[in-house]
């Protein structure tokens, strides 16, 4: 098993139709990490509040979201979820909008995740691979394209 695939724990990845605003996409991505065993409640809190302060810096690529909050603010186990929005949102990104996937990502502290994000920036640089990822139809099979 991959580190990307293995950052992935239990309950971590949903699949949604549509959400209200970027703030609840936020927090589920928040949640799937918590009820992965990843992060305490607070968390999310964080999470929120970054793109709060600083924006939507958390768009790193058309339709693509890296949700995170710092380590100190309660991160358990370096990890990541995954949040597939249907309707694409929008998050006030000038060019990536709307948003389509939602990484959450905790890490444990600066430097850890760094092979992870390797990783993780090599799958969603490949536009198949992303393409397949807004195409599934159920949680297994989005275990299945990122194992």
């Amino acid at each position: 098993m991959t580190l990307l695939a293995s950052s992935f724990g239990p309950d971590s990845m949903a699949i949604v139709d549509s959400l209200g605003d970027r703030t609840e996409a936020i927090e589920i991505s928040g949640q799937l990490l918590e009820r992965s065993g990843r992060v305490k409640p607070e968390y999310v809190s964080s999470m929120i509040a970054a793109v709060e302060k600083f924006g939507p810096y958390i768009v790193i690529a058309p339709g693509i979201a890296l949700a995170h909050g710092k380590p100190e603010d309660g991160v358990i186990q370096t990890g990541l979820s995954l949040l597939v929005i249907r309707e694409p949102l929008v998050f006030g990104h000038e060019q990536n909008d709307p948003v389509s996937l939602v990484v959450g990502l905790a890490a444990k502290d600066h430097d850890s995740h760094i092979e992870l994000m390797g990783e993780l920036a090599e799958f969603l640089g490949d536009q198949s691979k992303v393409n397949s990822l807004l195409q599934v139809t159920d949680l297994s099979q989005l275990r299945d394209l990122l194992s």
